[in-house]
């Protein structure tokens, strides 16, 4: 029985036996993540009784580590003036996702009930549009002045560290609030106790502003290995700091977000979104299904429109899910590659042309393999070398012209600024059918006079 499992029949067991201290005690043994765990196991039922022998820094804890829509179906559970004790234990940033989930007269009922300055910080990260670097900010950070010595920071520390969501960075402001310089834990804690922070800071600072995609701010910790980054706003005035347990949130949603839109689903941008009912995931998925299903109708004309060549040829219908499916496989690795690859590394104008060079090359590599391979062994298996001529020409052109596709569409969109990832998987691979029963047919009846005996 897996750790999980084992701690949900304990809870049970307890709860069946009414011991409250023994829930306690279990609950104190198990890290954040892991009491989340067990919280989101349980039934509503005995969710609701766990939840109100917690204490307030128990709870704030759990919520943080929970998904926020299941955060929101708690609260509703909880007295709002026990909520709003929670939500003073957590980070700001963490209760404007909670709030960004709750019906806004909701939400203004527990900010009103929250303390003043901690309700002041949530208000001024929620002026920021979302999936921006402001709404994923948290304010609850150490700043230093560079004329302390290491010895008054140390001290400044000391004092604000329980309250700060990391203190692994300081950051070094001026008496405006701009940001000047960096000094990391480490060298603090080394350095003597009489030396300016000025001659320890680090003036080369890497930050992002407020309004900048959220994205673009993961990807800037995920480049330089930081654990936060500073966010400034309009005047170089550090607002807040993004730190790195946020951004693994928000790589994992993107990422969820682009291969749902991938596999031509929408709607799904969270693993939590797996857990839907039927009828909502059914939903999500036929948007793109139906629009397919008309573009097969498109992929059946053009059969209807070579029947004089199929009756003529009638073996030319046997290759016909090869050449259809070979076109969109290929279409979808590349599809695949060059996705991934927008959506991980900056993408400049000129590895425009550069990535359809190589995705070129590769369309005709693969092509003439696969070409060179069916051609053989049509010409084997029925002896009829112009039958494996056309389906070898026919496959190495197609196979080409799909790496292109697939390359090519996700380029133009990101060039004008439209995610490539809704150029989805099913969407290149019907397109991709079209365009290789279109060409192997165009062949086909080009060199009808060989074939035919």
């Amino acid at each position: 029985m897996k750790n999980g499992e084992k701690s949900l029949a304990q809870i049970r067991a307890l709860l069946t036996a009414q011991q409250a201290s023994q829930i306690l005690e279990l609950f104190s043994a198990l890290q954040p993540y892991d009491q989340a765990e067990l919280v989101s196991m349980l039934a509503p039922e005995e969710r609701w009784q766990v939840l109100h022998l917690l204490p307030d820094e128990t709870l704030a804890s759990i919520f943080e580590e929970l998904d926020a829509e299941l955060v929101a179906e708690i609260v509703e559970e909880l007295e709002e003036e026990r909520v709003s004790r929670v939500l003073c234990e957590m980070s700001s940033d963490d209760v404007v996702d909670l709030l960004a989930e709750l019906e806004e007269e909701q939400a203004e009922e527990l900010l009103e009930l929250m303390e003043a300055e901690d309700a002041r910080e949530v208000k001024s990260l929620l002026t920021y549009p979302e999936n921006t670097a402001g709404r994923l900010m948290t304010n609850e950070y150490v700043t230093l002045k560079s004329d302390w010595t290491a010895e008054e920071a140390l001290r400044r520390l000391r004092k604000e560290a329980p309250g700060a969501e990391t203190i692994y960075y300081l950051y070094v402001t001026d008496n405006q609030e701009k940001l000047v310089g960096v000094v990391s834990l480490r060298e603090l804690i080394v350095a003597a106790a009489d030396t300016p922070i000025a001659n320890i800071m680090s003036e080369n600072v890497v930050f992002v502003s407020a309004e900048v995609d959220q994205e673009e701010a993961a990807r800037l910790i995920e480049r330089y290995d930081f654990l936060a980054l500073p966010v400034v706003d309009e005047n170089q005035r550090l607002v807040g700091i993004v730190t790195v347990d946020d951004v693994i949130d928000v790589l994992e949603d993107e990422a969820t977000e682009d291969f749902s839109r991938l596999a031509a689903i929408e709607g799904i941008t969270e693993v939590s979104d797996l857990r839907v009912p039927a009828y909502q995931a059914a939903f999500k998925r036929l948007p793109w299904l139906v629009l397919l299903m008309f573009f097969g109708f498109i992929s059946g004309n053009i059969i209807a429109r070579f029947e004089k060549t199929l009756e003529a040829v009638a073996i030319l219908a046997i290759f016909i899910p090869l050449i259809a499916d070979m076109a969109g496989n290929t279409g979808t690795q590349s599809l695949a590659v060059v996705v991934r690859g927008l959506a991980v590394t900056e993408f400049r104008p000129r590895d425009f042309l550069w990535l359809l060079r190589r995705e070129a090359g590769v369309g005709l590599i693969i092509g003439t393999v696969s070409g060179l391979l069916i051609a053989l062994l049509t010409y084997l298996w029925q002896g009829n070398i112009w039958l494996g001529f056309v389906l070898g020409f026919s496959l190495w052109l197609t196979l080409f012209v799909s790496t292109m596709s697939g390359a090519v569409v996700p380029l133009i969109l990101n060039y004008f600024k439209i995610d490539p990832a809704v150029a989805s998987g099913p969407f290149i691979t019907t397109i991709n059918d079209i365009i290789g029963l279109t060409i192997y047919f165009s062949v086909a009846t080009a060199f009808i006079s060989f074939l035919v005996p």
